[in-house]
């Protein structure tokens, strides 16, 4: 009896015993070691081991020069594995830690990328959207010839899209409610901070559509010649002209087209 009761706690303590041993992956290694077995990893696509040996290599020999490339290996690692929290660790300890050193251009770059592939939907918070505007635009004031920085500005222009479009959507939505003044306040918002984005035209046209709604006529004559003197080709164009006068201008040009081409084939 004594024997059976005994058996459980041993295989007890042989587990403790073995998830003990499991948790010790890391023994004290040189740094080069180390630093090679997580290079070797990374070059397996194995990312997520790669960035725990980068973090081995910094936490056993912190003050060497390898301490400081496994930061940034770390964070590069982890952000291919999308280990995005683990990334984020790595790469804001080597700003942190080395705000003078030669890679930091590459820090400020990662740090952005890390949350520009977090970008939620427009119809989210976008919280993490404005932060990776603000990081890459650090990089680009502070390293203006940088080779990141020529990377980063593109997608400077994508978030600055993004963002206009989240006001586009949450515009939409006070205006659909009848809420035109909150509605209105958005819409300027895209004119104001992201004219030279591709919501412009609608934004103008939303514009004239609530100004209409609130009687503010002259308001909404005075967006709608800025929006046909700016986009005179556009479809936001024809539905704020038809709005405001209750004709379709594209047939009138129709029209005057082809009387223009009936007196030419007639002379």
């Amino acid at each position: 009896m004594n024997l059976i009761r005994l058996l459980p706690i041993c295989f007890l303590a042989l587990s403790i015993a073995a998830c003990t041993k499991k948790e010790v992956a890391y023994k004290d290694q040189t740094v080069e070691s180390l630093y090679n077995s997580a290079y070797t990893e990374l070059l397996k696509k194995e990312y997520e081991e790669a960035g725990k040996l980068f973090d081995e290599t910094e936490r056993q020999h912190p003050y060497s020069e390898w301490a400081t490339r496994a930061q940034l290996m770390a964070a590069y690692s982890y952000f291919m594995a999308q280990k995005y929290g683990n990334a984020m660790t790595a790469i804001e300890s080597f700003i942190q830690l080395h705000p003078g050193h030669r890679n930091v251009d590459y820090a400020l770059y990662m740090k952005g990328m890390i949350q520009y592939e977090q970008i939620p939907i427009v119809q989210r918070d976008q919280d993490m959207t404005e932060d990776a505007l603000r990081d890459f635009q650090t990089l680009v004031r502070r390293f203006p010839h940088s080779k990141y920085t020529a990377a980063a500005r593109p997608k400077i222009e994508l978030i600055r899209d993004h963002l206009a479009g989240k006001e586009m959507y949450t515009g939409r939505y006070y205006l659909n409610r009848r809420s035109y003044i909150a509605a209105i306040g958005r819409f300027q918002t895209v004119l104001n901070k992201y004219q030279k984005t591709n919501h412009v035209p609608e934004a103008l046209h939303r514009l004239v559509e609530s100004y209409t709604a609130l009687g503010m006529d002259e308001e909404a004559k005075k967006v709608g010649a800025v929006l046909g003197h700016n986009y005179p080709g556009s479809s936001w164009y024809a539905d704020t002209y038809y709005l405001l006068k209750g004709k379709d201008f594209r047939l009138e040009h129709h029209r005057t087209e082809k009387a223009s081409w009936y007196k030419k084939l007639l002379k």
